[in-house]
């Protein structure tokens, strides 16, 4: 007798694969979240038979907005036994994907990695970021981890220097970010009324974010002004409306302060609703240009065939500017303030000469997004039995790996 939940394969009528996947989930940032949905989808997809366990900083959120998941592990502030447990029963464990190997993060995550390796579970590094890295404990957990998965794939060049220079020896494959598969979901003109958002005359949309391990030398007062400064040059520019898009609850306070420095605040709006992913992404289309800070601003802006300026304030920026030909200055601070306008000035002009070569760049992301899901799939299928307990063997490369005991 199977359990509500439990998928059964549609020939054999043996449960189906029990897949965990593990990452910074859990609403607290929305760029995350659509990661999560891409890779449950791509799993669902691949075999809708498994039974999908998702690990998550919330568990609440992830069951209320995931609708597609089995069952949800809180992996924070439980007792470990409770995380060991779930990971007992796993086929097949999913790291990421997103921006997790990075200094205080990597070794929590590569320890339940590690947990999972220990017990027989096969391990899948989904299109992961990396970097910084330069605290030893996260460095030796990368060093120790990483070889022993199944799979490791990151989402760009940058990822692979960090593995590389912190000392990872084996393949990397270099992909693309999940979330490039994202469906967009209506955002209707009555939502954009309830926001206060203009349904005529043109928008353009801004990102923000704040200080922190991940833009360590990003100053704040600098690069609020600087900001302001692009806002009102482009509410005179375009004749626009500005609207900020949180892609992260922090982002709203910045997104104030950038707000308190504009000459023409009247022509800001915050987006302050609570919206899927699908939604945000489907809010792009309202809008005719994007300059922002987030990557996955970024990425929705490049989907929805919007002229966009990045912003970098890290390699993951850069990385994404350089694979889309996008102009990506060098920092973001206030003396950059006429080069930026500049830049903005002529992303306008020329957008309509580029727009054909930039859909196709984002063409070529899409499907290296999918690539990720293709090694997944060829993984899931080596998995014998499908749901049975793994027992570990040695495979020729030394490495130890798992081998269904239903075989």
């Amino acid at each position: 007798m199977t359990t509500p939940h439990e998928h059964l394969h549609p020939i054999s009528g043996i449960p189906g694969p029990r897949i965990g996947v593990l990452g910074s989930y859990g609403g607290f940032n929305i760029g995350d979240e659509s990661i999560l949905a891409c890779v449950l989808g791509c799993l669902r997809t691949h075999r809708p038979d498994a039974r999908l366990v998702v690990f998550s900083r919330d568990a609440e959120h992830t069951r209320l907005h995931h609708r597609g998941v089995d069952e949800v592990v809180n992996w924070e502030g439980v007792a470990q036994s409770q995380v060991l447990d779930a990971l007992s029963g796993l086929d097949l464990l999913v790291m990421g994907g997103g921006g997790i190997l990075y200094d205080g993060e990597a070794r929590r995550y590569l320890r339940v990695v590690r947990a999972a390796q220990a017990r027989g579970v096969r391990t899948f590094a989904y299109a992961v970021g990396a970097g910084p890295l330069r605290e030893a404990e996260d460095r030796e957990a990368v060093r120790d981890v990483l070889p022993k998965m199944d799979d490791v794939v990151v989402r760009d060049e940058e990822s692979r220097l960090v593995l590389e220079e912190v000392g990872v020896e084996r393949e990397v494959t270099v992909t693309a970010d999940p979330a490039l598969l994202l469906t967009p979901e209506p955002f209707t003109d009555r939502m954009m009324r309830n926001e206060g958002i203009p349904t005529t005359g043109r928008l353009v949309g801004m990102s923000v974010r704040e200080p922190g391990r991940a833009a360590e030398k990003l100053d704040e007062g600098d690069y609020h002004a600087l900001l302001a400064d692009v806002a009102d040059f482009l509410v005179r520019r375009l004749d626009a409306h500005v609207v900020f898009l949180p892609m992260e609850r922090h982002d709203v306070r910045h997104a104030h302060a950038v707000l308190s420095h504009m000459t023409a605040p009247e022509h800001g709006r915050i987006l302050n609703g609570t919206y899927s992913p699908g939604q945000v992404l489907g809010f792009m289309r309202h809008l005719d240009l994007a300059v922002g800070m987030r990557l996955h601003f970024l990425i929705f802006a490049a989907l929805s065939g919007l002229p966009f300026l990045p912003l970098p304030y890290s390699g993951k920026v850069f990385d994404f500017a350089r694979r889309m030909g996008a102009p990506a200055l060098v920092g973001v601070a206030r003396e950059q303030a006429g080069l930026l306008l500049a830049e903005v000035d002529r992303l306008w002009d020329e957008y309509p000469q580029r727009h054909h070569e930039l859909r196709s760049r984002v063409g070529e992301l899409c499907g290296l997004a999918r690539e990720t899901c293709a090694r997944c799939g060829v993984l899931l299928d080596t998995i014998e039995g499908m749901g049975g307990a793994a027992e570990g063997i040695d495979r020729p490369d030394g490495l130890r790996t798992v081998e269904s005991a239903r075989a």
